[in-house]
């Protein structure tokens, strides 16, 4: 299987020079795996809000930024993990959440984590299938 990872300058890099992609596309043009997005900003690796719903805004435009990087959309994302450090603010995240997506919602997972990188408060996945058939 073919695979290359995908990278944008709108997204952050790996925290700490950790060993992993953005993005991995597998088939190039179809599968797209991106990796938990922490709301840091790109330019100066701070934290961009401190509140749940920054955060979330934030996350959700790094996945946007990577999967527009390998060719695709937010329409194309079918399935996202959401990590959160306290399901209290489940409600300020889904409500940022669900204006992300256009369309019909991704299938999603939330998970409530004792702790996050860069002390977070969310961190989002996403799966997106991009070029499928018509």
């Amino acid at each position: 299987m073919a695979a290359r990872g995908i990278r944008t300058e709108r997204a952050p890099a790996p925290v700490d020079g950790a060993p992993y992609q953005q993005a991995v596309a597998a088939v190039p043009g179809e599968v797209v795996w991106i990796s938990g997005q922490v709301p840091l900003d790109p330019a100066t690796g701070a934290l961009a809000a401190a509140d749940v719903a920054g955060q979330t805004r934030t996350c959700l435009a790094h996945v946007r930024a990577i999967v527009e990087a390998a060719g695709g959309s937010m329409d194309d994302v079918v399935k996202t993990t959401v990590f959160m450090l306290d399901l209290a603010d489940f409600a300020e995240m889904n409500a940022v959440y669900a204006e992300a997506f256009s369309g019909a919602p991704p299938a999603r997972a939330t998970i409530g984590v004792a702790a996050l990188p860069a002390a977070a408060k969310v961190e989002i996945e996403a799966v997106a299938v991009i070029g499928g058939p018509a």
